[in-house]
């Protein structure tokens, strides 16, 4: 498949996923060379990840980590994160969430909108969460719905139609993941976080076929599709 560079004509950008972390499995390194060149993105996460710390309850959980994700993407140059208070691990593609995706995409006003990958598998043998798969369909039925939607929709994950150079960000990219540190400390007891960090990031900053860069990090255009 040929790959083609990611636009670089846009001046802001809506990231909107589910769960703290999602931003940094894998787009950080992008996000990162976009604010360095002066343009300005939003993180909005449906939920504030309170199920995803084994042991913790969620009323814990939920404050903590949310100040993880925004010191992430403190890292990567993002000022603005938003938490919408969904239920983690209790996503689904309802109206509600529809209409809270869509109500934040016209008030930040982007150029472009990015989002998660909503296959089963992200490769033969790894599946996709429920959350995720949900959350990307309600993406992309809540942006088709859109009477002036921005002018592109990217997702996050395997099958990319488009690439950006992040030669330069990858250490970047790893420092932001890094900021998770309770989420992957607790993940992975036995692996120093940093590394947990460095072997998720260099799997998605990897060379890409058909792609003139050393380190890449992939999208796929969903809309418009011509």
């Amino acid at each position: 498949m040929d790959i083609t560079e990611f636009p670089r004509d846009w001046s802001t950008a809506l990231v909107l996923v589910a769960h703290p972390d999602d931003p940094e499995y894998g787009m950080a390194a992008a996000v990162a060379s976009w604010t360095a060149a002066g343009k300005v993105i939003t993180y909005a996460l449906a939920t504030s990840g309170e199920a995803g710390i084994a042991g913790m309850p969620p009323e814990q959980a939920g404050p903590l980590r949310e100040d993880e994700q925004r010191a992430s993407a403190a890292v990567v140059g993002v000022d603005e994160v938003e938490f919408w208070g969904f239920t983690d691990s209790e996503l689904f593609n309802t109206p509600e969430l529809r209409a809270k995706i869509a109500e934040t995409i016209t008030r930040v006003s982007p150029d472009i909108v990015l989002s998660l990958y909503g296959g089963a598998e992200w490769a033969p043998g790894a599946p996709n969460q429920r959350d995720h798969m949900e959350f990307a369909a309600a993406v992309a039925q809540a942006y088709d719905e859109l009477p002036d939607p921005p002018r592109a929709l990217f997702t996050n994950g395997p099958g990319s139609t488009h690439a950006v150079d992040v030669d330069g960000f990858v250490e970047t990219a790893v420092a932001s993941l890094a900021e998770h540190e309770m989420y992957l400390s607790v993940l992975d007891p036995d692996t120093p976080v940093v590394d947990q960090a460095r072997a998720q990031v260099e799997m998605t900053t990897g060379p890409i076929d058909g792609f003139p860069a050393a380190h890449a990090s992939g999208f796929t255009q969903l809309r418009p599709t011509g």
